[in-house]
């Protein structure tokens, strides 16, 4: 038997697969982006294009949500096409006789991040991603935690402006309606950020870097709603640790400098006094060695 291992990483906006040894090392890997038909072609072909001629022991998949982890069901808000897609039985249906996981982006997140990433060592953690979207996910006990649907952890939807925008998930004043790349390009607009079209979080973020009032502000807001998004989910499941990684993240202390702010004004519970934030380290691979975990039983 192979020691590799199959991973998926399914997203609105890209489809990722890879080979993942027993270290959690990424073997070899390919990507493309989601595209608006033809949704599981696209999954096959990459999918024979990453294996080959592999064996492989099991398949680990991460997919946006929601989704329903015991049907092995998924409905990405941005891929409508999908909706209650029997994600788990289809991949399954390409593997006979494989161990086939299911787990939501944001849990295999965490756990990649626990596994071989910030989070080594740490029992009790949240993984956030700020990038198009916020997602999260838990490692409790030193387990990954998907609750009782597999949607546990998913940060992005805990309300930090009550009185705020409609969110994409029928609710209003997100974490996702005030830091998702694409929510903060369009608040600064708004407030007067003169931008060409197309332009993105990366450019927002040149921008505050360079001194600029509004994309400052922008970075300012976004930051202090995921702090206050991380101290409920710490007082609540008694953390000790939040990694953050995405595309936003990666404007570096521009987003986590009001983060550490914003935790100190709202963690304010004796238990919580330890609770620390650091930057993700395997960028855009840890979903990958995360939904590789899910089938290493001593992983999860």
């Amino acid at each position: 038997m192979t020691d590799l291992v199959l991973a998926l990483d399914f997203g609105g906006t890209k489809i990722a697969a890879a080979l993942v040894d027993a270290d959690g090392a990424v073997v070899r890997s390919a990507r493309v982006p989601t595209p608006a038909a033809d949704v599981w072609d696209a999954v096959v072909s990459l999918v024979s294009s990453v294996v080959g001629g592999s064996e492989v022991s099991g398949v680990g998949i991460g997919s946006a949500g929601p989704l329903d982890a015991v049907a092995g069901t998924v409905s990405p808000i941005n891929v409508p096409s999908w909706q209650a897609f029997p994600l788990r039985s289809s991949v399954a249906s390409l593997f006979p006789g494989v161990r086939v996981e299911l787990a939501g982006d944001g849990v295999c997140m965490a756990l990649g991040e626990h596994w071989r990433g910030a989070g080594r060592g740490c029992a009790h953690m949240v993984g956030l991603v700020v990038s198009t979207g916020v997602g999260g996910g838990l490692v409790l006990n030193g387990r990954s935690f998907g609750g009782r649907t597999g949607n546990a952890g998913h940060i992005g939807h805990v309300v930090v402006e009550p009185d705020g925008l409609p969110c994409t998930c029928g609710g209003r004043g997100c974490v996702e309606t005030v830091a998702s790349g694409p929510r903060m390009v369009a608040w600064a607009r708004r407030a007067g950020w003169r931008a060409p079209d197309g332009a993105d979080a990366a450019l927002l973020a040149a921008a505050a870097l360079a001194g600029e009032e509004v994309p400052l502000a922008a970075f300012e807001r976004a930051g202090a709603a995921v702090g206050m998004a991380i101290a409920g989910a710490a007082a609540v499941c008694d953390l000790e640790l939040a990694v953050v990684g995405g595309g936003v993240a990666q404007a570096g202390e521009l987003l986590f400098e009001p983060v550490r702010r914003a935790l100190k004004a709202h963690a304010g519970l004796s238990y919580l006094a330890g609770l620390e934030v650091r930057a993700a380290e395997l960028g855009g691979e840890a979903g990958l060695v995360g939904a590789a975990a899910l089938v290493r039983s001593e992983l999860v």
